[in-house]
């Protein structure tokens, strides 16, 4: 493609300065106020999520945008191709299903103003801001510096209360992203001194096997790595969300450990086309797998159902790493085209929106027990039918069965255990499955179960909330009717990068 602004380039700045003008207008304004301007910002920011997928759908082309006419490596650009459209949309439907389902708990009360309110709606367009500008970065000092806003972002989410526990887990969380993030830089560095560019176009055409090359590439994984919290490096995130407001836990897990992945899909696909090896990809479907196991076995032994989300969390993300051996093409390294590289990124999607749903859902069942002991959720069934059904509903996603979207995700990584040769993947997936099925049942079952006493109900939970729970559950569902084949939208813009890595 020529390094000019195609038509529609304009909506990526849109996607990255309009949640941007949200949070500046917030903060002019006032808390009382912040929650109004999110809920403006919210369904424009959808329109042009939408607007960006329909574009690039319609041209079957990737998008393009240099600020000021100025190309690389001077100018900053934007790209956003199949991967980075499916990103924006599933980012922004959740952003908006979040918003709507914490408007209750972070209303500014009549006549006072509270730092909560306009803290929680500022974070929450800045989170959006930063992924965004994730998802359609084409520098990888320009994604540095949109994984630091994320960072940056999202950590005051975790410590939203103000008590002592959740100050030390985002504390603990801030640690681990910062030691990601010298990681992630030195490596830029090194680039940067090896190939005088960090513009991804022009790096795939410059970079090529050699140590300067590999050991830019493993500082940048591992730094992201931490901050997607893959085992062993996930010690900050069961502490992070345990006390975290349910909104909170929602886009911490739905979306911001997504961002890291993204960036290491970009990573090895996009920088390095055609050099990834085996035995590296191997490496991070050992984590994956350990992730999986591990992360499985410590979620059946809480007591506490937001730590059970969480370590089923740990868990999730070890699938995703399943994609790097089971996509890679030795003879190529280009992953698109392999229902492994479909059934990650789906994976991913459905992760999203069944785990937000399942934070949501215990968010719920906490405000109205007063607690989310496991042991003490006998009644809830009764009393909060449609929450417990959406966290049915997000559960069926991990453990894989039809018709969600973790099914059609863990199938297609199945099929390509099998077709490439790797069949000791596939005890892997299915243990996971049968482990997520566990601690989902347990669950299921205590809140179906009588009460030994009348339950009473610490606070009402309006069905309005419980709605969009639901909804964004069946969202996790209705991904299970995509086709059982490498899906074309997934390889749009995927060809550009391996031409240019072969010239």
């Amino acid at each position: 493609m020529a390094n000019t602004t195609t038509a529609g380039g304009f909506l990526l700045v849109v996607a990255i300065v309009l949640p941007v003008a949200g949070v500046l207008v917030s903060l002019l304004l006032g808390g009382r106020r912040a929650e109004r301007v999110a809920f403006v910002v919210m369904p424009a920011g959808l329109g042009v999520a939408l607007a960006i997928a329909t574009r690039i759908w319609r041209t079957h082309d990737v998008l393009q945008y240099f600020v000021g006419g100025w190309m690389p490596p001077l100018g900053v650009g934007f790209r956003a191709d199949g991967l980075s459209a499916v990103m924006i949309v599933a980012s922004a439907l959740l952003v908006c299903g979040i918003g709507l389902f914490a408007r209750a708990q972070f209303k500014t009360p009549p006549g006072s103003e509270t730092r909560a309110p306009l803290m929680f709606w500022t974070l929450l367009l800045a989170i959006w801001a930063a992924l965004n500008t994730v998802f359609v970065g084409s520098d990888l000092f320009n994604l540095y510096v949109g994984l630091e806003l994320l960072t940056f972002a999202a950590v005051p989410l975790v410590s939203l209360d103000g008590r002592p526990e959740t100050v030390a887990a985002a504390l603990r969380y801030l640690l681990f992203a910062l030691l990601g993030s010298l990681l992630y830089l030195l490596g830029a560095v090194l680039l940067y001194g090896a190939y005088g560019t960090l513009d991804i176009a022009l790096l795939c055409r410059r970079i090529h096997a050699e140590p300067a090359a590999w050991a830019a590439i493993s500082l940048m994984t591992a730094g992201l790595l931490a901050k997607a919290a893959l085992y062993p490096f996930h010690l900050w995130l069961p502490p992070a969300h345990a006390g975290a407001p349910a909104p909170a836990s929602a886009i911490l897990s739905g979306l911001v450990v997504k961002a890291p992945f993204f960036l290491i899909i970009r990573l090895w696909f996009d920088v390095m086309p055609g050099m990834p090896e085996r035995a590296a990809a191997q490496v991070l479907g050992i984590l994956g797998a350990a992730a999986i196991v591990f992360g499985s076995i410590v979620a059946l032994r809480q007591a506490r159902l937001k730590l059970l989300i969480a370590y089923s969390t740990v868990a999730q993300i070890g699938y995703l790493f399943l994609l790097f051996p089971l996509a890679i093409r030795p003879e190529t390294g280009h992953p698109w085209g392999t229902a492994a590289w479909t059934g990650g990124i789906l994976q991913a999607v459905s992760h999203a929106f069944a785990k937000a749903a399942m934070f949501m859902a215990a968010g719920l069942i906490a405000e109205a027990l007063g607690h989310d002991r496991i042991a003490g959720l006998a009644g809830a069934g009764r009393a909060l039918p449609i929450t417990v059904f959406a966290f049915a509903l997000g559960g069926l996603s991990l453990m894989g069965l039809p018709p969600s979207g973790g099914f059609i995700a863990k199938a297609m990584l199945l099929t390509a255990a099998v077709a490439e040769g790797q069949w000791w993947w596939a005890p892997v997936i299915l243990a996971g499955g049968l482990l997520a099925g566990g601690y989902v049942f347990l669950v299921l079952a205590r809140a179906m179960g009588e009460p030994i006493e009348p339950l009473r109900l610490s606070a009402e939970v309006s069905r309005g909330r419980q709605a969009v729970v639901a909804a964004v559950a069946l969202c996790a569902v209705l991904l299970g009717f995509v086709p059982l084949h490498p899906s074309d939208f997934l390889q749009i813009g995927r060809s550009v990068a391996a031409t240019a890595g072969t010239r």
